[in-house]
């Protein structure tokens, strides 16, 4: 199962649903059995478990640097967006120039994803210096 693949195909909502799916029919899978055989999901849903694991692990987390800057937008502090992601400032604005510049790497790796330089300099231009 390519991880991948599985991040082109799915949004977070599907990821999320069929993470859960799978997640829950391992679940119900291991508690049917009396005998103290092993029963299990296949080996091929298994791996697209742990697969959509990071797909929405990905996801997640390039969600959580949009809401970031959705929120300097629309004006709010590091300290502010710290608090609200339970994180100190610094790491806050490091995580998300570090961020940024995954994007940038991005667009020169692939050229049709990331940040061109124009989008790069809006975007570093967004996040500041830590206040």
């Amino acid at each position: 199962m390519d991880v991948d693949d599985l991040e082109r195909e799915h949004s977070l909502l599907t990821a999320a649903h069929r993470y859960d799916d799978l997640r829950l029919r391992h679940t119900l899978l291991g508690s049917s059995v009396d005998d103290g055989s092993d029963v299990h999901l296949p080996m091929h849903e298994a791996l697209e478990l742990l697969a959509l694991g990071e797909v929405l692990t990905r996801k997640a987390a390039y969600g959580r640097q949009l809401a970031v800057r959705a929120a300097r937008s629309a004006g709010a502090s590091w300290s502010q967006i710290a608090q609200a992601g339970g994180v100190t400032k610094q790491s806050a604005w490091e995580a998300h120039n570090a961020w940024i510049q995954a994007q940038v790497d991005a667009h020169q790796a692939r050229d049709h994803e990331g940040f061109t330089p124009e989008e790069e300099a809006s975007a570093r231009r967004l996040a500041g210096a830590p206040d």
